[in-house]
């Protein structure tokens, strides 16, 4: 008997330890609240089933909503179990014995189980039903929990639930700066939210979802799309002052030119010091149908145009081939059956690798590309994570002109990696995000090298300012223009960002106001003159960066090693032991015969010295196209033709055929048609002889063409100049009728 009164005393404690834990908040989705770097709202996004619904722990709410929620709502709600039996006799009383108007018997934790388990309680039945729920809350969660779960769930009016998301969409604030007043407001409304809501939003200083902040939204989509875990918060780098700086000066921008059928543009502001995004502007107007404005243009595959170069030829630096001021050639050139052309159209002749950089020459860098290896620029570009989707062959050297396609931000890390010493690093998002140490694709010396030739590059024509003589806060940039038009660029540094825009139409369309240096260029400068305010005095050329460097004496016309024969030197970087050293080949001292003018072959009572520049004809046809021409080497005395100094000087090398593709004549009447025969001969050459085989074709003068009708099959072309120096190409002809 004792042991049957025991266990039916134990039976409660038996039932109420079995109670199942049921779920508060699980598999309930809430709304994402991203923020800019000093945690200001940048948007609040839906939750999964369409409710603006803000997780809002009970320490961030404010302390005057939960006093009037509890003393308005459950003030028994510490000591109840989960209902409240006087205050439901009450209510039942209330509501049915006078027959007035339904009177609410709830408690906090009953009102949660109707909202969370979606009871209906206006039966018998789903009253029981709602009673127990509240019980198993009770029996699993603590009185805070409960509370908590509640204010997150609670219904404010439309589509608006938890007190979070009203504060943040009736106030304009988060729920532990609400007012005393505030409070009561919101206190009242999960009562009644479709009668009450409507009500508050009649007050003059409410607010409804429409007025909540949609800011930076290319980058907000961006970083949503990227947080796969679906996080509450999102803390992001994004500096909402620079973001509404860039895009003021972008729209502006964008309508002065309108006229010019410039209608869209992007921009990107990084921190340099952890690469952290600070602004992004993906176009002109998000909103724009016409314009496709929800294309991010920070993110969009381009053609970059020139923007490349600068990496060019800081593969070069760092592989020996050439330093700032290594002489290179501007002429017509042809690279196997790619023949590069210069923006304006013309050839400037010999320029050093500073002023091709500088006047973004392109014949120099395609020619710069074509010697680089191990790596060569396919393999960079791989290498700083370009998309390059097909073979190193199908781009050959065209990647340098920008023949491939990257996004703003991986440009905008390429410009960051100058800054870095070299090393390349990924763009920072988000503020839990730690700074990467990179890795390593050019090396400092080379990159500061390509930094000192960007910092002289002239900006454009937008009026003088007294603060452009300062040189305490130089600004390294390039511009860039893709084929056809369709994209204007500009990329640089400026103080502690990384700045590059873009213009141009989603669609690819092309116009011809879409230049890099026009374009593109006074953008880039509006904002970093808007930007000065904000800049860290940096001169990223510092001093302390030259220890590893040397700089040099080199002959002020080759760029070479200068001999006794070079009239004038000047400075240049080098890196001791990769950095060319060979000597100058320009100039030269001859020994001139004073009766004849010509050459002589040795020093006598009857010679002079003089000192000669030796150009190859290339460059010489060049220099008298723009009416310069260049005094020439003088003849050589017959006499020292067997003289060994007669074979010094490079060999010539022939243009064409190029040696690459396979020739298909067409047959026509008189013949059918022919390849024309060109080679670049040294200066002291007048005359090339050509050879077919072993069969004369004939001469031509230096720098002239002659046209050869070849058999059919495969030939080896030989030339040959005065002084016996040679050079040959095998070629494949097929004819066809």
């Amino acid at each position: 008997m004792k042991r049957k009164w025991l266990a039916a005393a134990f039976l409660p404690f038996a039932v109420w330890a079995a109670i199942p834990k049921p779920s508060l908040t699980e598999g309930i989705g809430f709304s994402q609240r991203v923020s800019d770097r000093e945690g200001t709202l940048l948007r609040l996004t839906l939750s999964p089933d369409e409710k603006y619904r803000v997780w809002t722990p009970l320490d961030k709410i404010s302390p005057e909503l939960l006093r009037a929620t509890l003393e308005k709502e459950d003030r028994w709600f510490r000591r109840h179990p989960g209902f409240n039996p006087f205050a439901l006799v009450r209510a039942l009383r209330l509501t049915y014995g006078r027959k007035s108007r339904t009177v609410g018997g709830s408690t906090i934790t009953m009102q949660l189980a109707r909202i969370r388990y979606r009871l209906r309680t206006r039966t018998l039945r789903g009253k029981i039903a709602q009673i127990f729920k509240a019980l198993q809350i009770e029996r699993h969660y603590s009185k805070d929990r409960i509370l908590e779960a509640y204010l997150n769930l609670a219904p404010y009016g439309g589509n608006i639930e938890g007190v979070g998301a009203a504060a943040r969409v009736y106030f304009g604030k988060p729920a532990e700066s609400l007012s005393a007043v505030e409070a009561e407001i919101l206190r009242e409304l999960p009562q009644n939210p479709s009668l009450r809501g409507p009500l508050l939003a009649k007050r003059e200083d409410s607010r409804s979802a429409s007025d909540l902040p949609f800011l930076a939204p290319h980058f907000v989509r961006r970083v949503i799309e990227d947080d796969h875990r679906r996080s509450r918060e999102i803390s992001t780098t994004l500096d909402l002052g620079l973001q509404n700086l860039v895009e003021t000066q972008l729209r502006s921008y964008v309508e002065t030119r309108r006229a010019e059928g410039i209608e869209n543009a992007a921009a990107l502001l990084v921190e340099l010091g952890d690469m952290s995004v600070r602004a992004s502007v993906g176009s002109a107007d998000f909103f724009s149908k016409r314009i496709s404005g929800q294309v991010d243009g920070t993110r969009a595959p381009r053609s970059p145009g020139s923007t490349l170069k600068p990496f060019v030829y800081g593969l070069a630096f760092d592989q020996g081939l050439i330093h700032g001021e290594t002489l290179l050639k501007d002429a017509p050139s042809r690279f196997g059956a790619y023949a590069p052309e210069n923006f304006d159209g013309r050839f400037e002749g010999p320029v050093s690798v500073r002023r091709a950089l500088l006047r973004s020459r392109n014949v120099p860098a395609v020619l710069v590309s074509s010697q680089l290896e191990n790596p060569d620029f396919y393999d960079f570009l791989r290498s700083a994570g370009v998309d390059l989707p097909k073979g190193r062959d199908y781009y050959g050297l065209a990647p340098v002109l920008g023949g491939t396609e990257l996004s703003m931000e991986r440009l905008a890390s390429l410009y960051g990696m100058l800054a870095s010493k070299g090393r390349l690093r990924t763009l920072r998002t988000r503020t839990e995000e730690g700074p990467t140490k990179g890795k390593r694709v050019l090396s400092e010396e080379a990159a500061y090298m390509v930094l000192d030739i960007l910092k002289d590059v002239p900006r454009p024509l937008q009026g003088f300012r007294r603060e452009w003589l300062r040189d305490d806060s130089p600004i390294y940039w390039k511009t860039g223009t893709s084929y056809g038009f369709r994209d204007a660029w500009s990329a640089g540094i400026v103080g502690q960002y990384v700045l590059v825009v873009w213009l141009g139409n989603f669609d690819g369309a092309d116009n011809p106001a879409l230049v890099g240096a026009t374009a593109a260029a006074p953008l880039f400068f509006r904002i970093a003159d808007a930007l000065r305010p904000h800049l860290q005095e940096k001169h990223l050329l510092s001093h302390d960066r030259l220890a590893s460097l040397t700089e040099g004496t080199v002959c002020a016309l080759s760029g070479k090693k200068p001999t006794e024969a070079c009239p004038h030197t000047k400075r240049a970087w080098v890196i001791p032991g990769v950095s060319p050293i060979e000597p100058c080949h320009v100039h030269k001292v001859l020994w001139v015969d004073r009766r004849t003018g010509k050459r002589a072959c040795r020093r006598s009572q009857t010679t002079r010295s003089e000192i000669f520049e030796f150009w190859p004809s290339d460059l010489l046809r060049v220099f008298a196209h723009a009416g310069l021409p260049r005094r020439r080497p003088p003849e050589p005395n017959a006499a020292c033709a067997s003289a060994s100094f007669s074979q010094a000087g490079a060999r010539p090398r022939i243009t064409s055929p190029d040696g690459v593709s396979a020739y298909a004549l067409r047959m026509q009447d008189g013949g059918g048609e022919g390849i024309p025969l060109t080679a670049v001969s040294e200066a002291d050459a007048r005359q090339l002889y050509w050879f077919a085989d072993e069969g004369f074709i004939g001469r031509a003068k230096s720098g002239e063409p002659l046209l050869w009708k070849p058999q059919a099959g495969r030939t080896v072309v030989r030339v040959v100049d005065e002084h016996g120096r040679s050079d040959s190409r095998a070629v494949t002809v097929t004819w066809v009728r």
